[in-house]
């Protein structure tokens, strides 16, 4: 949360404020994609896209909630403030990444499962793993995220960090076991999928900690604010479309002729 004292410049609320104006529009659009791109793979991986649509579209509207409890955070400074954005008394209420959160990283997880149509047994095992480490995680995470004392940033941070190394290694090691049978292109995407969340997710610490490295308030918070956003757009649309490559290919794998087949029958239609 942004406390009453601390102005910002020009610069960073602007940085901000199209920060979270991109992601809307990049969470909107990956949304649409993905509901239209179900026509371009097997009905049977139809579920992972819906899932990616609305994982998209939950983040686009905590988005929208987000960027305008921003805009009431801060008013335009005038006489010796001129050129600083100061609080408006209005508290930011940043808690709506958590509410998103909740909700679309263990979607997330199960996008990925889904798309592999793996045995019954398996894809149950894999996601009851994932999605009780995820919820761990988050809720592990948010005592530290509305603290403004950095060591219970750093003990609760550290205390979330164990569910996300957990999910590492169903991801890397329970997960490669699965994947023997599948194809080879779709055994390298999948491990292109994987090194993608790492990365992404890997923002979500960095950001997380920017306001314990004193690096000063208002620098806190314009970081926190675009290293969120950014971990967003890799981790929800582009994990998306790259899970959507790996269900084109499985379709193609699992039926050539799939392209064929699908002119065909709009051309009766």
């Amino acid at each position: 949360m942004i406390g009453a004292d601390t102005p910002i410049t020009t610069g960073q609320y602007l940085l901000v404020y199209n920060m979270l104006s991109l992601t809307i529009a990049g969470m909107a659009a990956g949304g649409l994609f993905f509901l239209f791109a179900r026509s371009f793979i097997s009905p049977k991986y139809h579920l992972a896209m819906y899932l990616s649509t609305l994982v998209c579209w939950i983040a686009a509207y905590h988005y929208y909630r987000i960027f305008q409890s921003w805009q009431d955070a801060y008013v335009v400074g005038t006489g010796s403030n001129a050129g600083l954005y100061l609080p408006s008394g209005t508290l930011f209420n940043d808690a709506y990444r958590y509410a998103d959160w909740l909700l679309t990283v263990p979607l997330l997880l199960a996008e990925l499962i889904l798309v592999l149509a793996l045995p019954r047994a398996t894809t149950n095992n894999l996601l009851f793993k994932l999605i009780t480490a995820a919820v761990l995680m988050l809720v592990l995470g948010y005592p530290g995220e509305v603290s403004t004392d950095n060591g219970t940033r750093w003990l609760w941070g550290t205390l979330s960090s164990i569910p996300f190394v957990y999910i590492l290694y169903v991801l890397w090691v329970e997960l490669t076991k699965a994947l023997d049978k599948q194809p080879e292109r779709v055994k390298l995407l999948t491990r292109n999928m994987r090194l993608l969340l790492l990365a992404s997710w890997g923002f979500y610490p960095i950001a997380y900690l920017i306001p314990t490295l004193g690096v000063g308030d208002a620098v806190g918070i314009v970081g926190l604010q675009v290293g969120y956003s950014l971990a967003d757009l890799l981790a929800k649309p582009v994990f998306g479309f790259l899970l959507y490559a790996i269900a084109r290919e499985k379709t193609l794998a699992d039926n050539p002729k799939f392209d064929e087949e699908r002119v065909a029958a709009i051309s009766r239609s």
